[in-house]
């Protein structure tokens, strides 16, 4: 959950700054008349002090009024919620919760068949991180403190373990506080006993009370500044010994740190049954399982949300047989990988005249304009590493720990492919799959394909995602068939730099069944016999209207990694890039302080008709199509104030229209929960999105988004700021919980189930973050090709609109290339409307009263994003010409298209009668009413004395 910032809390003082001031020479100049009249006579006096007292309070009270109506209008109407998710609803959350943490934790290892333990019932847990895991990640994408969370050790208990008290003990007097990870704060500190602090009775003890030992280790991160460390020994991190450094130098927050490498050594050499747990979102070197043979069985379970840790004492017992499989793909050296100069963000070092003014943690920071290439280009995660092996570029097995889309299970399967069909553009086959083994369990269906490859020509991977489904529970010798089902022209490559459109090669697509990204369990051929292009009037997999080249100018100056005999060119492109942007970018490159807020005014434009009387409500359009020609007869009857209001103040919310009925609606984050940051409710906290992606289970977490909807409509929330979408580039991005994979096509299938799930109930699901936003990125220029963009980074986003239907989108915080993306009217326009027909609005990510020095509506809703995520000011997210007719038609398609999304939601399922003054506010208005007569009431006594006293005045001088 996001708490309060002292940067909003100064932004909102300076939005009241001028009501304030006022107020202040009002009671200035009451005090002054107060003080003047002391040489009056007695009863005027009196009555001049009497109603001066009565002016500043009605002052008072006016400007506090003024206030609250006014620029904290937003904020106050967003505390006013009292909604909460029932007690059984949560108790549905909390079974479809607990079944993705089963299905969604990965079994990395097991040797042995050491897991499950069946005769095992107690456990010594080493590691301060058993005593103190990780539960989510931090910000928007975050769990509440509203529901008691299960922790490490009672998911154990509950499945009848017994865990070591006195290791329990030990761990929590050496600290009870994990160090922060939120978006205020990142710390990078590991608390970890030094060996040297366990004592022989401790060891002895824990020997005597079971001979398993399972280690935990574990990795935070959070919505923020940065990204993951590249290189800790240039990180500020407490050490826990003085007598060594932690980290050496090059070594990054995802490997072993001294004292985690002797506590598993220690634990090594006093038990010859060990199980590790890796509780972190974000993959790590995990080459240490294979360096100690007492290693039998690892674990990987990210983050487990409220009661997600259950699942591990169910999986450990046996009682939940596993079947998640990896997000993403475990390498033995990062260090190595062909991301490694290009991981994280570099500040351009010409460029630090336009640092803008931004707070961390209520302290002012500047954030520079940075850069960061994605020089690998389509070569992302196991692309990369199949095709590398495939062309003799690298030892596989020497290079890659745990192939993407890998999971261990007890039991075993076999899946069997029938021949391939073709029917208008559909290739289809089904495979049957057989539980082989002696124990229940889930397999996943994971479909590849390898396309022609001409060297030199469109970069092709020779593994690629393109579809997958998992099983139903499958009893021993139990089959079940699976139809596999995908377009043609899905297996089509984009070529940006011949063609410029989507192109189908002619030859053979080898198209598998895997049992992960390497290792194959049958396939067929499928031959293409002629060339496509899509262009002109072929269009793309449902495109409106043919791709072409949209993002030219965000090439850069790289050169990209190519599959060109061999990669040859891999160490020059994977080299670090200029931190110099050069002259001709920096010429266009802006931020607020140097835009010309009249780039995209017309003076041309016409002034669209406001106010007009056409006697529609916005309940009339419900299931109106887009196109419907009342939608422009309702928008003719908003003023120019309405429209200003509506896009300029969508923070947590749309605003309320009287002109045309719309009431306001509420907007919540996130992935793993619905948050109302202002009233502090919040539901029960889900295992973060890289889980949920790990069950590789579609119809699952269609059933999350479901409940997800159930939660946001019981707390009367309209839109859920979720899912994201951004891709696992590295596993160095300090945003991966909140995002589900490496790869688009898994995260498009995911995304896809959760916004199904959601709108079951009437809730627009804000796919997130628009786009190429893969890490903590704000204000970062991202540089990357054509193809790359469009195969990898938009996918799932495309998939979101085509196969979803999503009416709502979240725009980012980074540059592409030179300019903020919500600038980009060639994504927003272009890409999102008119090529793959997104009929719905697109907001800002979180955007401050300064739209954090980078960000203003004048760019915004000229190029296709309609709303500032703000809920305070009349800077930047207000256009500074609203008198402009151009201005103006820009603001009026934008409201359309909220208005589009809003009136598609639960709360216009039954109409609307919900229009007029919110309660508080007409609390408001009463409460001024009251204190109006009472001072009304005080003046007319005050004169009454003073006439009376004036009266006896006058008859003791007569």
């Amino acid at each position: 959950m996001v708490g309060i910032n002292m940067e909003d809390v100064i932004g909102v003082l300076q939005t009241c700054k001028w009501y304030l001031v006022t107020l202040g020479v009002l009671l200035a100049v009451g005090l002054v008349v107060a003080i003047s009249c002391h040489w009056i006579a007695k009863p005027t006096r009196q009555l001049v002090r009497s109603s001066t007292f009565v002016g500043m309070m009605a002052s008072i009270v006016a400007v506090a009024s003024l206030i609250c109506l006014g620029p904290m209008s937003t904020l106050i109407g967003l505390t006013m919620g009292s909604s909460t998710v029932s007690e059984a609803t949560t108790e549905d959350a909390k079974q479809v919760a607990e079944r993705i943490a089963e299905e969604g934790f990965v079994l990395l290892k097991n040797d042995d068949d050491t897991l499950p333990l069946k005769s095992v019932k107690k456990l010594n847990l080493f590691g301060w991180a058993s005593e103190n895991p990780t539960y989510s990640g931090g910000g928007s994408g975050g769990i509440n403190e509203n529901y008691e969370v299960i922790s490490l050790r009672q998911g154990l208990e509950h499945a009848g373990f017994s865990v070591n008290p006195g290791l329990a003990k030990f761990y929590a007097s050496y600290t009870s506080d994990r160090p922060e990870m939120t978006i205020q704060k990142q710390s990078w500190t590991l608390p970890e006993p030094a060996i040297s602090t366990y004592s022989d009775s401790l060891l002895e003890q824990a020997k005597a009370y079971s001979d398993v030992a399972v280690i935990t280790l574990t990795r935070g991160a959070s919505e923020g500044a940065n990204d993951l460390p590249t290189d800790m020994s240039k990180t500020d991190i407490d050490s826990n010994s003085k007598d060594y450094q932690e980290f050496s130098e090059n070594d990054h927050y995802l490997r072993l740190s001294h004292t985690e490498r002797d506590l598993v050594s220690m634990v090594c050499k006093n038990f010859d049954k060990v199980v590790v747990l890796y509780n972190g979102a974000n993959p790590m070197e995990l080459g240490f399982l294979n360096e100690h043979q007492q290693i039998k069985a690892a674990l990987w379970c990210a983050g487990p949300g409220h009661v997600g840790f259950d699942a591990v004492g169910k999986i450990l017992s046996g009682k939940v047989n596993p079947s998640g499989r990896t997000t993403d793909t475990f390498v033995y050296d990062m260090t190595k990988a062909p991301y490694r100069n290009n991981a994280v963000k570099t500040n351009y070092s010409n460029m630090k005249d336009l640092a803008v003014d931004g707070m961390n943690a209520g302290k002012p920071q500047k954030f520079s304009p940075a850069y960061i290439d994605y020089a690998e280009g389509i070569y992302v995660g196991y692309k990369f590493y199949e095709t590398a092996a495939d062309e003799g570029a690298i030892d596989y097995d020497s290079v890659v720990q745990y192939p993407f889309g890998y999971g261990l299970s007890y039991t075993t399967f076999k899946q069997e492919m029938s021949d391939i069909t073709e029917k208008n553009g559909e290739l289809s086959f089904t495979v049957t799959v057989t539980n082989s083994g002696t124990t229940a369990g889930k397999d996943v269906v994971e479909t590849y394909f390898n396309p022609p490859y001409t060297d030199g020509g469109i970069e092709k991977a020779t593994a690629n995602l393109i579809d997958e489904q998992k099983t139903k529970l499958l009893e021993p010798g139990e089959s079940q068939e699976i139809k596999v089902s995908f377009a043609l022209d899905d297996l089509a490559s984009y070529d940006y730099q011949t063609e410029k459109a989507y192109v189908l090669d002619s030859g053979k697509y080898h198209i598998s069944i895997n049992a992960d990204s390497h290792n194959e369990l049958d396939s067929k051929d499928y031959v293409v016999t002629s060339r496509k292009v899509y262009s002109g009037e072929t269009m793309h997999n449902g495109d409106k209207v043919a791709a072409t080249n949209q993002f030219d100018d965000c090439n850069g100056d790289i050169q990209y990694l190519s599959r060109a005999n061999g990669f040859a060119n891999y160490d020059e492109s994977t080299a670090a890039g200029s931190d110099v942007m050069s002259e001709k970018d920096r010429a266009v490159y802006h931020v607020n302080s140097n835009f010309d807020f009249t780039t995209y005014l017309d003076s041309k434009a016409t002034m669209p008709i406001t106010g007009a009387k056409n006697n529609l409500k916005l309940a009339d359009l419900r299931g109106a199509a887009y196109d419907d020609e009342r939608w422009d007869q309702l928008l003719d009857e908003m003023s120019v104030g309405d429209m200003v209001r509506l896009t300029s103040l969508a923070g947590y919310q749309t605003a309320a229209v009287d002109s045309i009925g719309k009431v306001k609606t509420n907007d919540a984050d996130g992935p793993a929960a619905i948050n109302n940051n202002f009233t502090g409710a919040g539901s029960i906290g889900f295992p973060v999105a890289t889980v949920v992606a790990g069950t590789w289970n579609p119809k699952l977490v269609e059933r999350y988004g479901e409940i997800m909807g159930a939660m946001a409509k019981e707390m009367d929330v309209a839109g859920w700021y979720a899912p994201g979408v951004n891709i696992h580039r590295t596993p160095f991005g300090g945003r991966n919980y909140e995002f589900y994979s490496e790869d688009g096509t898994l995260s498009g299938i995911m995304a896809v189930s959760a916004i199904k799930g959601a709108a079951k109930h009437g809730v627009y699901a804000y796919i997130k973050h628009f786009a190429l936003y893969d890490g903590n990125a704000k204000m970062v220029s991202v540089w990357s090709n054509e193809q790359a963009i469009r195969e990898i980074y938009l996918k799932p986003f495309e998939m979101g609109v085509k196969d979803a239907h999503t009416h709502a989108l979240m725009v980012a915080w980074n540059y592409l290339g030179v300019k903020w993306v919500g600038e980009c009217g060639n994504l927003l326009n272009t890409v999102l409307r008119d090529e793959w027909g997104f009929q719905g609005m697109a907001i800002s990510d979180y955007f401050r009263d300064n739209g954090h020095g980078f960000m203003n509506a004048d760019a915004a809703v000229a190029n296709g994003m309609d709303a500032m995520l703000s809920t305070y000011g009349s800077g930047p997210n207000v256009p500074r010409n609203v008198k402009d007719a151009s201005t103006v038609q820009y603001m009026r398609r934008a409201s359309k298209n909220i208005l589009y999304t809003v009136v598609g939601s639960w709360m216009y399922e039954e109409g609307s009668d919900q229009v007029g003054l919110e309660p508080w506010k007409k609390i408001v208005v009463g409460a001024d009413a009251a204190v109006g007569v009472v001072l009304i009431a005080v003046e007319v006594v005050a004169i009454r004395r003073y006439r009376r006293r004036v009266a006896v005045e006058t008859a003791v001088t007569r």
